[in-house]
């Protein structure tokens, strides 16, 4: 199901790791701050957001909804076609999947979402250690 991740920050704006063979890796500091924004994120509707030079339509944020904490697009580039992507918050990053073309939106975001739910209880229990 899926097809490319990545794990960006916000604090500074970086990319931190991604599938080395998927488009992620071309996301720029640019496209991760205005993606990561707190505030006015209702701008995000109404203009859309790009990731790695393509242009995505923003379809659902609760990214910083507490308990939810992801974020659903669809691309709109002639060469990725339309595809689903999830952003879910892990602590202070963020896991960013793209499914394959024709993969929907909601499945995506459980994945991501019981995805993510693994690295918090691995953080967790890494920290618990020291």
């Amino acid at each position: 199901m899926r097809c490319d991740a990545a794990i960006i920050t916000n604090s500074p704006p970086w990319l931190l790791a991604s599938y080395p063979e998927g488009n992620l890796f071309q996301l720029t500091q640019e496209e991760i701050q205005i993606l990561l924004v707190r505030e006015e994120r209702e701008k995000l509707f109404l203009q859309g957001i790009t990731l790695a030079g393509t242009k995505c339509l923003l379809t659902g944020d609760n990214l910083y909804t507490e308990g939810n904490n992801t974020m659903d697009l669809h691309t709109k580039g002639q060469s990725w076609g339309n595809q689903a992507v999830t952003v879910v918050q892990i602590e202070s990053v963020y896991l960013v999947v793209m499914g394959h073309q024709g993969t929907e939106g909601g499945s995506l975001n459980l994945k991501a979402f019981k995805m993510a739910g693994y690295i918090r209880e691995a953080i967790h229990q890494l920290l618990a250690h020291f």
